[in-house]
């Protein structure tokens, strides 16, 4: 049953090696560099991370299962291009335009997924076609012109212009290590009751600690600059979000049943075809608001939106953060996790005038890095 569900603890590490790797990288880069460590930067560092940090917790959706989505960056620029359009050409009102976008991302996640499931093609050449179709798409819309700008006091803008007082930043972090305790406490309670096995509440506490501590340095951080950014709050919301759902619900424990042992979920009466749909379509409509995120950032949309290095980094920061390639095994909060060590490492890197070229090594490094801790920690590994 625990190989069926994905709870093969030998090889679940956690998020250790990553908040080493975070602490690590702190050191480094705040020795070499004054700036890396003051508030602005940190807060700048937040806002980086959000977009693609959003599009990273879709590609989580499908590695769980042990596929891959090679579409996330081009049906997020795509999404991005037809809120724009909506919105700035045709005076939709923002939030219709969002919901619009949303909607076709659904549509695009359901189409990959019946490829997938009633096609039976491989999800790498369903969604490499997807990577390539949307992105030509994206460019169709957008015309000869290419850039579409959000007037910058528009709602859609003003997301990655808005910043929480300091007294609501305090009560954020207040109430989501309140939230995670009363949790924490109540799953105990219902797994002694179950006689089920609970761990140390030492631990508990650590874990506990370790969450107050951090929040508290952050929200103290970001307020001596601007205060908590509003795209740093949606995506730590819809991170959460997420890792409720996969924990605490049934269809988030079929997701991990699905990957660990496909044959054995089918088994079992799980529906694996409606899952892996559902899986592709999550990841679409995560892909379509990261887009959307960023969009609000750049107040703009243009032919490389969704493009460059986008889909590779949300894939490493999901894979960086401890979501196995496998399938099975992985949490949302690797999303947050991962694309937090790499935009600390480009961030780093470019405080220091590092060439780009070496940046790509050091990220390829660290992602080889963290595959190779995942298959030899994995338990019953080809020799």
């Amino acid at each position: 049953m625990n190989r069926l569900f994905g709870h093969e603890r030998r090889a679940d590490l956690g998020a250790w090696p990553v908040a080493g790797g975070l602490a690590l990288i702190a050191i480094v880069f705040g020795t070499l560099n004054d700036h890396f460590l003051s508030a602005e930067n940190l807060t700048n560092l937040a806002l980086q991370m959000a977009a693609t940090g959003t599009i990273s917790l879709g590609v989580i959706m499908v590695i769980l299962l042990g596929e891959i989505d090679l579409s996330a960056g081009s049906v997020s620029g795509l999404c991005a291009v037809v809120m724009t359009i909506l919105s700035v050409r045709h005076g939709w009102n923002p939030g219709a335009a969002i919901g619009l976008a949303l909607g076709v991302a659904a549509l695009i996640g359901l189409l990959h997924g019946w490829m997938f499931t009633r096609l039976r093609m491989p999800s790498f050449v369903v969604t490499l076609a997807g990577l390539i179709g949307w992105q030509g798409l994206m460019l169709y819309l957008l015309g000869r012109g290419g850039t579409i700008n959000l007037p910058f006091d528009g709602f859609i803008a003003s997301l990655s212009d808005t910043w929480l007082p300091p007294w609501a930043g305090w009560l954020l972090a207040a109430l989501i290590v309140a939230a995670w305790t009363a949790g924490s406490l109540l799953q105990r309670r219902a797994r002694r009751a179950e006689d089920l096995p609970v761990g140390a509440a030492v631990w508990l506490a650590l874990r506990l600690g370790g969450l107050a501590v951090a929040l508290a340095v952050a929200v103290a951080v970001m307020s001596a600059d601007r205060g908590v950014p509003l795209l740093l709050v949606i995506f730590g919301a819809l991170v959460v979000a997420l890792d409720l759902m996969l924990r605490h619900t049934v269809f988030g424990r079929h997701m991990y049943a699905v990957g660990g042992n496909a044959e054995a979920a089918r088994r079992a009466g799980i529906g694996v075809v409606r899952i892996r749909v559902l899986a592709f379509t999550a990841s679409a409509v995560l892909a379509a608001a990261g887009g959307i995120l960023a969009a609000s950032r750049l107040a703009a949309v243009n032919q490389s939106s969704g493009g460059s290095d986008t889909l590779l980094m949300a894939i490493a920061a999901a894979v960086i953060g401890g979501t196995s390639l496998f399938g099975g095994r992985g949490r949302a909060y690797a999303a947050l996790l991962g694309i937090l060590v790499i935009q600390s490492i480009t961030n780093g890197m470019l405080l220091l005038s590092v060439d780009s070229s070496v940046r790509y090594m050091v990220t390829a490094g660290v992602l080889a890095v963290a595959v190779a801790i995942d298959s030899l920690a994995r338990p019953g590994r080809p020799r």
